[in-house]
């Protein structure tokens, strides 16, 4: 799948999931969409993502599928937290960082317990998949 078939698919799905219906091949009540300010640009730019709850806080995987290099959401939110995240029928402000230490490795174990396809990323790729938190500001 070439960057052209991505930017299509999340622009569907961006426009399904802001219309409130069924989002196809993926499951609403797992999915956000998260909004970052590009580093190069200062755009802000929406990704949709799959996401885990920890409490009330929110839990993002950036392993884009095991690449070499970090989704470019995740090197947005590197230069610049603040983030807008929509979740079902809400929308609010956000700190997105990555955990580290004893909680990435606390937080990594739930996540490929829960969703073992993780692991699977994880083997293709010689970077730390970093496990980013989400905290309503």
């Amino acid at each position: 799948m070439d960057v052209t078939d991505i930017a299509e698919i999340n622009r569907r799905t961006i426009e399904q999931f802001r219309a409130g219906g069924e989002i196809t091949g993926m499951h609403r009540d797992r999915l956000l969409l998260l909004t970052t300010t590009g580093r190069r640009t200062g755009e802000r730019r929406t990704t949709p993502m799959m996401f885990h709850t920890d409490g009330d806080r929110l839990l993002l995987i950036a392993s884009n599928m095991g690449a070499p290099r970090h989704p470019d959401w995740y090197r947005n939110l590197e230069a610049d937290p603040h983030v807008t995240v929509e979740v079902g029928d809400e929308t609010y402000d956000a700190t997105a960082v990555a955990a580290t230490g004893e909680e990435r490795e606390r937080l990594w174990s739930i996540l490929t317990a829960a969703y073992p396809f993780f692991t699977d990323h994880e083997a293709k790729t010689e970077r730390i998949i970093p496990v980013v938190v989400v905290t309503r500001t």
